[in-house]
């Protein structure tokens, strides 16, 4: 059975790229590699009717924290099947964003902390009632929210088509979940975290050979 690799962070954080220098440093060394990003906008009708929402274009579900929520969690329980498929045929299953993303964006919307209801919700919810695997390990790239937004904000002159969302143009929302990112990392909520330079990037190759002793 393979292992369950979560990279998580903020929007802007850079989590696309270290997912792909991972891959590839996890392959040179001889790992099979599989690898997800949620939310699946183009590929599940929960993930589209959120992305609907986060552009206004939903009526008042953006609105509703849970709501938008239980999109995203109906988004990864549509695709456990296949996640459990790949763990049982690749070394590693590197998955960007998972269900942290869930519990800290809702927090910070809700102004709660890690120990909060709605954190305890997305876990009964996603772990327990859906059944989802849990993953084995978490990387947290740790970047400043103005870092993170000038590169969301870059993305978004340089990708036709790639607007800011309401999550992604809100700064304290931004604040918020970083700060929530934290806790879940001294808590090793759900799994052991390991918190990464966001900044300068880390080293991919390192990295690889870690998780892989």
């Amino acid at each position: 059975m393979g292992r369950l690799i979560v990279i998580e962070g903020l929007d802007g954080a850079g989590k696309n790229t270290v997912a792909g220098a991972l891959s590839a440093a996890l392959e040179a060394r001889g790992a099979t590699v599989a690898r997800l990003a949620f939310p699946r906008y183009d590929a599940d009708v929960h993930a589209e009717l959120a992305r609907d929402a986060l552009y206004g274009r939903a009526g008042d579900l953006g609105d509703s924290v849970h709501g938008m929520a239980l999109m995203f969690a109906l988004d990864r329980r549509a695709a456990a099947d296949a996640m459990r498929a790949a763990l049982a045929s690749h070394d590693v299953l590197l998955v960007d964003r998972y269900i942290a993303s869930n519990a800290a964006y809702g927090a910070a919307r809700l102004h709660e902390d890690a120990g909060g209801g709605f954190v305890e919700w997305v876990r009964a919810t996603e772990v327990e009632r859906f059944g989802l695997p849990v993953p084995d390990r978490h990387l947290l790239l740790a970047v400043p929210e103005r870092v993170a937004a000038e590169r969301a904000e870059r993305r978004e002159r340089s990708e036709p088509g790639r607007d800011r969302d309401a999550f992604e143009s809100d700064g304290g929302l931004q604040e918020r979940t970083a700060a929530v990112y934290a806790q879940f990392a001294a808590l090793s909520w759900l799994s052991a975290w390991t918190v990464l330079d966001g900044v300068a990037g880390p080293d991919a190759d390192a990295l690889a050979a870690g998780l892989l002793a």
